[in-house]
């Protein structure tokens, strides 16, 4: 009996060291896989909110100190960069150093505004936590209703006249800056920009 136990132990655990040299084999594959894929470009999902509209119009208080005007002309001629998130999402959280780098870089013709809805004090806990002070931080929920937000993080990116010039799913900073590069170029995102590209392509072979 006490032979069976012991033999019994050791198939377990050599069957459990399988499973777990499995899990990493796997892993790994999914760490390559993952470094295989380009960057697309922020996604769009095709909601209410399309690029050339004109953008819902909010003054809201900002968590950081004073009030935020969103949509509309802005005085200072800056484009705004509104930046959905939330304080349990992960990906938002590793976006934060590229928004820091991004408010600094471009300050020149943008302000980035972060958005997003819930418990105040979770909220504010969120922002200190990660020393969020520098940027204006609005919270209603209203604001995502009205810009038709069903998944974090996303952006839209408001051109200074007032107006949305593109917008999208992000998950990277490649994500952010396509969103510059989708409007300079005058697309509401990559997709857009990389669609016409395609088209253009294949008419000329």
């Amino acid at each position: 009996m006490i032979e069976t136990l012991i033999i019994s132990g050791i198939v377990t655990w050599i069957v459990l060291g399988g499973l777990a040299v499995a899990l990493i084999a796997l892993a790994r594959q999914i760490g390559v896989l993952h470094d295989r894929i380009k960057p697309v470009g922020a996604l769009s999902l095709g909601k209410a909110i399309k690029a050339g509209e004109t953008a819902p119009e909010f003054v809201l208080p900002s968590l950081s100190g004073g009030s935020v005007t969103i949509g509309g002309q802005t005085a200072a001629g800056k484009s705004t960069l509104l930046f959905f998130l939330s304080p349990t999402c992960p990906v938002c959280k590793t976006l934060l150093p590229a928004l820091r780098s991004l408010r600094v870089q471009e300050n020149k013709w943008l302000r980035v505004v972060l958005a997003s809805d819930g418990d105040e004090a979770q909220q504010r806990a969120f922002l200190e936590q990660h020393a969020l002070d520098e940027f204006a931080y609005v919270l209603s929920r209203e604001l995502g209703m009205a810009y038709q937000i069903s998944k974090l993080p996303y952006a839209v990116l408001i051109g200074s006249e007032g107006s949305v010039a593109a917008h999208g799913l992000i998950n990277n900073r490649e994500h952010l800056e396509s969103l510059f590069e989708a409007h300079a170029l005058g697309f509401p995102n990559m997709q857009e920009l990389q669609r016409a590209y395609g088209t253009r392509k294949g008419s000329q072979q």
